[in-house]
């Protein structure tokens, strides 16, 4: 698999992800072999390119979800673009709250960790491809901390469109990723606090919109807050901690055009390292919600080794069961006599930055009886979590991430 520039596309090249209008209907299928007038839809969407399969190469496996999370992506991010031009225009933003109410029943209330793939971003999408991502983030981390549905509405909108003022930064600044200097973050600043001024005029149009308003002014001024003209009360400062969780994690692992992405594994470490910046419980809620080291995850070890995880940890991401391929030994990190021989440095990803599975290996694998009593000990520890969150969503006195309990 490789990235081609939209100028570089040839009639023939196979596709390797599929392409959606912006209703969301399937255009061109992966696989499918592009022509002409694909090329000039590919143009006309405004893409700076995509990932095309080599001549001999098999097209890569994607679960039903996955393909489905790529949908929406580019479903909502064609309806975020709608709500900007009406922003712009000083019109009511009508699409708004379905887009919301969309984004919540897709990823409000999930029971199960997904798959976070990414997309390529260029400075032209970028602001809609990252609030959309940031969002989806959000509505998934807010699920976890028990968020009644109204408080997810106000996060989520807070989310779409704190970034608003990103469409007055420099295209030069924006391709240069996460490597900013000082004069260019204090840009960002100005342009996002100048995106802030559209905001108000919708503060009567929906009833959650005073507090996401509150929420987008506590966000972007949180490191200059003694210009706000109100002090964020505890509950809004620990909303603005889960969105700089959300927000950080997908710039972080974002396939921009001009920076290399990071892992899952570098940025929640990156998150974990620094606990006075990004609440410690909030990044553990991140972590119930994707999958960061999955079942058949290549994987780079600390003794230079490679290997595969043969079973998820659904308590420490870093602590799989694995199986080292040097020599097919089994390694379970989750002991500390494992864990002292070998740890997981970083994961393997595919050209788009997906997680590198190899389902062929564990195929042709015949586990023991120990790692049969393993799997059994974490299928067990995946089904006494489910029932923890199942307890929590219904019962609002378990809260174990009580606003209270983490201020």
């Amino acid at each position: 698999m490789r990235f081609i520039k939209t100028d570089d596309l040839k009639p023939g090249m196979r596709l390797a992800k599929p392409i959606y209008n912006r209703n969301g209907v399937l255009l061109y299928e992966r696989n499918s072999q592009l022509t002409v007038p694909g090329i000039s839809s590919v143009k006309n969407f405004g893409l700076i390119g995509i990932y095309i399969l080599e001549p001999a190469e098999p097209v890569p496996p994607l679960s039903q979800e996955d393909l489905e999370f790529e949908q929406l992506q580019t479903v909502y991010m064609f309806q975020l673009r709608e709500c900007a031009d009406l922003i712009l225009k000083r019109k009511k933003m009508a699409p708004l709250h379905p887009l919301l109410q969309d984004i919540l029943k897709h990823y409000g209330s999930l029971r199960h960790r997904v798959n976070f793939n990414q997309n390529l971003r260029s400075s032209e999408d970028f602001m809609y491809k990252h609030a959309i991502s940031t969002a989806i983030l959000t509505a998934m981390v807010t699920s976890q901390l028990g968020y009644t549905i109204q408080k997810q509405m106000t996060m989520v909108a807070g989310a779409l469109l704190y970034d608003f003022g990103y469409r007055y930064v420099p295209k030069p600044i924006l391709e240069k990723g996460m490597d900013l200097e000082a004069g260019d973050q204090d840009i960002i600043q100005q342009s996002l606090e100048r995106g802030l001024e559209y905001m108000s005029m919708y503060r009567n149009d929906y009833d959650f919109f005073p507090r996401a308003l509150a929420l987008m002014q506590a966000y972007v001024y949180a490191d200059h807050p003694n210009r706000l003209s109100a002090t964020p009360d505890d509950d809004l400062r620990f909303m603005v901690q889960v969105l700089r969780v959300a927000d950080q994690f997908d710039q972080m692992t974002a396939m921009n055009i001009g920076h290399d992405p990071v892992s899952e594994i570098m940025a929640m470490q990156h998150l974990m390292k620094h606990p006075d910046r990004y609440h410690p419980n909030i990044v553990s809620a991140l972590a119930e919600c994707i999958h960061i080291v999955p079942r058949a995850a290549s994987v780079d070890l600390s003794n230079g080794d490679k290997g595969i995880v043969l079973v998820e940890n659904p308590k420490d991401f870093m602590r799989p069961v694995i199986l080292r391929l040097t020599d097919n030994k089994i390694y379970d990190l989750s002991r500390a006599s494992d864990y002292r021989e070998v740890q997981i440095v970083d994961i393997m990803k595919t050209m788009d930055n997906r997680i590198a599975v190899d389902e062929d290996t564990l195929k042709q694998f015949i586990p023991d009886e120990e790692l049969k009593r393993l799997t059994k000990e974490f299928q067990t520890a995946f089904r006494e979590a489910g029932k923890a969150e199942e307890k929590r969503t219904v019962d609002p006195e378990f809260n174990f991430y009580s606003t209270n309990t983490l201020l």
